[in-house]
């Protein structure tokens, strides 16, 4: 692996890391960063907003093709999509109970990956999802697949959840992990899939330092020490 690769594509299911580990490695390589998790929410939030009904799949076709989802400069928390600039509101719970259901809509995955294929040809970016080696750039790079048993990518989701005041129990979290796990690995469009040639990592015994440290290695960065 050498130092001119440009676009790093990261998947895992949801919880494994890939979010955190994503956002330490732009930083790290000085790269743009985009979790095009994001994107659906955006897309969620947008529907709500406008009262579009769920099961409308031409109403939020039409809504995520109208209304492009873009980087809101350097902050890889907050995008800009019909005009608003979001960021934490698309960590509402109606947006979680609702964006599995948007991502599984053919045309809104068709008008994303448009719209994420545009922001990757600039280079210099690490992109992450669930179909990003596997769909929205199969000639990326470097590919990685990030992964975690369902137990710690539960306790960790708990963990977020109990930080943003939201009242759950982790046997609710294990719960609700399991069928998004079934939501994205069974979707008929674009579903949650190890690439063949991705380089497989479990996060369960590792840092977010070990695993950036992992990757600029490989990338041909050299190692700058761990924090703390």
């Amino acid at each position: 692996m050498s130092g001119n690769i440009s676009v790093i594509a990261i998947d895992g299911p949801v919880a494994a890391g890939k979010t955190v580990v994503g956002l330490a490695l732009a930083r790290r390589l000085g790269f743009r960063y985009l979790d095009t998790g994001i994107m659906y929410r955006a897309i969620t939030w947008l529907a709500l907003q406008r009262v579009t009904p769920m099961d409308d799949e031409d109403g939020l076709g039409s809504l995520a093709s109208s209304n492009p989802v873009t980087l809101d400069g350097d902050d890889s928390a907050r995008v800009m999509v019909g005009g608003f600039s979001v960021g934490p509101e698309l960590r509402r719970p109606e947006v979680d109970r609702h964006v599995s259901m948007v991502s599984q809509v053919s045309q809104v995955r068709r008008a994303l990956v448009d719209q994420q294929r545009a922001i990757a040809s600039e280079g210099r970016i690490v992109m992450v999802g669930r179909d990003i080696g596997s769909v929205v750039l199969p000639d990326a790079g470097l590919k990685i697949f990030i992964s975690a048993s369902l137990e710690e990518r539960a306790r960790r989701r708990h963990s977020e959840q109990v930080a943003r005041g939201v009242d759950s129990t982790l046997e609710q979290v294990v719960e609700e992990t399991r069928n998004r796990d079934n939501l994205d690995t069974q979707r008929a469009d674009s579903p949650l899939t190890q690439p063949p040639d991705a380089w497989v990592i479990c996060t369960d015994h590792l840092s977010v330092d070990d695993v950036v440290e992992m990757v600029a290695d490989r990338v041909g960065q050299p190692s700058q020490g761990r924090a703390g």
